[in-house]
């Protein structure tokens, strides 16, 4: 009888970097791989002994958050997948994946140098859990880990060591607990409504969720994209007719759109204009206002060339 595929349980190695400090650079050495997931495997050990049951996977990649939290989350799938096709018991149930000659195994595990500059770096772990004993090592890891989850000082010390910075705080936490970790970011800079849309994009992809901004643009999401309301049918809404208020409205309202732009961007989650088949494009927006007059000539391009 073939026995069940194992669950996976993903989770996180969260790394706060002090004021400042950036690592030389975003993916570890298969060598490195393999002794940090000897560190990360003791410490989880000593936190929730039931992990001797499942086999540990982790990805040498220093992410930031949004590379994580994408629909998805390929950069676990790709990390289950290559786990899986480890045989059991190779290397005591640690596996560890780590760059060769400059590259990752899968490109989903490279990390995107644009995402390099923020505050945290995140190592992505899964531990592959027979399927009887899942939910109870998942219930147990919720608690311990957002409890008392701070990675030991031996993996800690190899850490700062091995990347040449200084941390602030090396802890561990479940995936759930770094999307939450993440609401709580977003709502501190009141992008609350954001939330709501990623959120959605993330547990409930197949679902729809409609919010409006902080500045009232009515936004909602379906079938993987966000659509928004479109501008002048914003501003068309807005009862002031003091020029200079509705100017200082608009701008206001544009960079907020850029914001949600650039963000549902990172979090590969596409944005169009409502009644708009266009999405996004290299940061732009483009609201038709009128059919074009087919009584004119079309555009014609004019260049000139300047003496010096």
């Amino acid at each position: 009888m073939e026995s069940s595929q194992p669950i996976a349980l993903p989770a996180v190695l969260v790394l706060e970097l002090s004021h400042g400090a950036t690592p030389a650079r975003l993916t570890l050495s298969r060598d490195e791989a393999a002794e940090l997931a000897a560190l990360v495997a003791a410490d989880l050990h000593a936190l929730v002994p039931q992990v001797d049951s499942a086999r540990l996977a982790l990805a040498g990649s220093l992410f930031d958050t949004v590379e994580l939290l994408r629909p998805g989350f390929p950069v676990w799938a790709t990390l289950d997948e290559l786990a899986r096709r480890v045989p059991r018991g190779h290397l005591e149930n640690v596996v560890a994946f780590g760059s060769h000659e400059g590259h990752m195994p899968a490109q989903p595990l490279e990390p995107d140098a644009t995402y390099a500059d923020g505050p945290m770096r995140v190592l992505p772990l899964s531990l592959l859990a027979p399927e009887a004993q899942a939910d109870d090592l998942s219930a147990e890891l919720e608690v311990q880990l957002v409890g008392r989850g701070e990675a030991g000082q031996r993996t800690a010390d190899w850490l700062m060591r091995t990347l040449g910075v200084q941390l602030e705080h090396a802890r561990y936490l479940s995936r759930n607990d770094l999307i939450a970790l993440t609401c709580v970011q977003y709502e501190h800079v009141n992008l609350a409504p954001l939330w709501t849309l990623l959120e959605a994009a993330l547990l409930t992809p197949y679902g729809e969720e409609s919010t409006l901004s902080a500045r009232g643009l009515a936004l909602r999401y379906a079938n993987g994209v966000v659509h928004a309301q479109p501008p002048t049918q914003w501003l068309a809404a807005q009862t002031t007719d003091d020029a200079a208020q509705r100017a200082h409205d608009v701008a206001g309202l544009v960079f907020e759109l850029r914001q949600y732009v650039a963000l549902l961007d990172a979090h590969r989650i596409p944005l169009q204009l409502e009644n708009d088949t266009t999405p996004a494009s290299q940061g732009h927006l483009l609201e038709i206002l009128a059919d074009a007059n087919p009584g004119y000539d079309a555009p014609a391009r004019i260049s000139s060339r300047w003496p010096w």
